[in-house]
């Protein structure tokens, strides 16, 4: 139960989440995001096992970015009439106004829960092997992605040790920030020219072991689809249309 977000296809999920997201937009109620929200954290609480830690932490700027809109389209939202419903320091505050600033806040901690249950719950590597077998993504495009991304600790690790052997040279620490931003480019030209003879050598390797780029039948590692991917989907649907007809007649 507690695995079944991380072992559903990596496809499926991520078309369920740009749906969901493309549906939820059409919606300007205060409650129907609110509803999603809740019902998605209560999905990762049930079926998943994340950091929560971890997960507060990536939410919090999302969160002071909710609140922002929030008190933005309070304060500086232009007049669309209605009840005032509260007044401070000669602004006062319509439930047109109200509703609006609640939806966009509930919006934007809506799409933030969503994108971090994929980003929390998706392997990298089977999300890119999933979009070449089930999506069709070129193997061009796959293999160049997943190259790329097996770089990144790599290239962390380059950039230590350049700036290391430039201190053992007795290159100098600037004091200032902007003058440490521009001495950047005595890492950062290093670092491309090892970057290009890694992506040469990779492509040779690749080439070398058969890879033409054109699209296969057969896989080393094929992502499959399951029951639990039609269980999920379910699920999906039950709380995308839930949140949209109780957000309606709630409003």
């Amino acid at each position: 139960m507690r695995n079944l977000l991380h072992d559903m296809n990596p496809s499926v999920k991520f078309i369920l989440v740009t749906v969901s997201m493309f549906a939820i937009a059409f919606f300007f109620n205060p409650w129907t995001p609110l509803l999603f929200w809740i019902s998605i954290i209560l999905l990762q609480l049930l079926m998943s096992r994340i950091n929560w830690k971890l997960w507060l932490l990536f939410m919090l700027p999302f969160s002071i970015g909710a609140f922002g809109y929030l008190w933005t389209t309070v304060v500086f939202g232009a007049d669309t009439g209605g009840t005032v419903i509260w007044s401070f320091a000669g602004i006062d505050v319509t439930d047109e106004q109200w509703a609006r600033a609640l939806s966009l806040a509930f919006r934007v901690m809506a799409f933030s829960t969503l994108s971090l249950l994929f980003a929390f719950t998706t392997d990298p590597v089977k999300f890119i092997l999933s979009l070449m077998q089930q999506l069709k993504l070129s193997p061009k495009l796959a293999y160049g992605v997943m190259v790329g991304y097996q770089f990144l600790p790599v290239m962390k690790d380059e950039f230590t040790q350049i700036q290391q052997a430039q201190r053992l040279r007795g290159a100098e620490t600037e004091k200032h920030s902007w003058q440490r931003l521009l001495a950047m480019r005595r890492v950062l030209i290093p670092m491309l020219a090892g970057a290009v003879r890694k992506a040469e050598r990779s492509a040779f390797a690749m080439e070398a072991r058969g890879f033409t780029g054109e699209p296969r039948s057969a896989y080393y590692r094929p992502i499959r689809l399951g029951r639990i991917d039609v269980f999920m989907f379910g699920v999906f649907m039950s709380i995308l249309l839930v949140s949209c007809l109780g957000g309606s007649w709630l409003s």
